[in-house]
């Protein structure tokens, strides 16, 4: 598939919009991709603009080279995970080589991972005495479980990709070359769906882990009857009903 790229102006990122999606690249390939100052304000600029872009459907997050991103050269805590986990659309973490320290805080923040085979994961911190700071204590043990989360934080452990897909770190581990074509499918699969669904979607799971169940049961139903109101509801109904593929417009 050939896209006709959009590129915007960053210094240590690349934001390049395909149809449907767009794709974020961390661009230090020089060192590892490491977040520094500059690099946490690109992130928090590129957040700001896809959420108030409708065009932009999915986010994919990748990095320069053969490394996501080996960590982090700021010495206060300041990060990015939280501009990423604030993005509406779905956000796919395209893992293409190591995402340690901060950088697996990053992943983290996303909501789908893909990493290659040849990815090395982990919070090496504890060893240096020092903790995550940006999210990783929080979104790891939500996603891989609390005494899970606990040992990869207690000992530091370095993981393979193929030990973070046995635990749930990550959805799926694929070959280097197949990589950019695997995410690529995945957002144009989730980009053709109704964008409204998916954001209500992504909403509702973020929002109900902090909730009692009855409190997420409410969010639920709440956010089902308020697609009732949309275009895109209208449409899904009336495309099942001719057998043909709906043609959603984000309304």
């Amino acid at each position: 598939m050939v896209f006709k790229k959009e590129t915007m102006s960053y210094s240590v990122i690349s934001y390049d919009k395909r149809p449907n999606f767009a794709v974020i690249t961390l661009n230090r390939p020089e060192a590892g991709n490491a977040i520094n100052q500059q690099l946490t304000q690109e992130m928090d600029e590129v957040c700001q603009e896809i959420n108030q872009d409708e065009a932009v459907r999915v986010v994919v997050i990748t990095g320069a080279g053969d490394v996501f991103c080996n960590g982090s050269e700021l010495t206060l805590p300041r990060g990015v995970a939280a501009a990423v986990a604030g993005l509406e659309p779905p956000v796919i973490a395209s893992i293409n080589g190591d995402a340690i320290g901060q950088g697996l805080e990053l992943a983290l923040s996303c909501d789908i991972r893909m990493a290659v085979n040849e990815a090395k994961i982990g919070f090496p911190q504890s060893a240096a005495g020092h903790i995550p700071m940006d999210g990783g204590t929080q979104r790891l043990a939500r996603i891989v479980g609390r005494g899970k989360a606990l040992e990869m934080l207690f000992t530091g452990e370095i993981i393979s990709a193929q030990d973070a897909l046995d635990i749930g770190l990550v959805n799926n581990v694929v070959d280097q070359d197949t990589l950019i074509s695997e995410a690529e499918t995945l957002a144009d699969n989730l980009a053709s769906k109704a964008l409204i669904a998916l954001r209500y979607v992504k909403e509702a799971v973020n929002k109900g882990l902090d909730l009692t169940l009855d409190q997420g049961l409410r969010l639920e139903a709440d956010l089902y009857f308020l697609l009732h109101t949309t275009d895109d509801r209208t449409e899904g109904i009336r495309a099942f009903q001719e057998k043909r593929t709906p043609d959603f417009k984000g309304q």
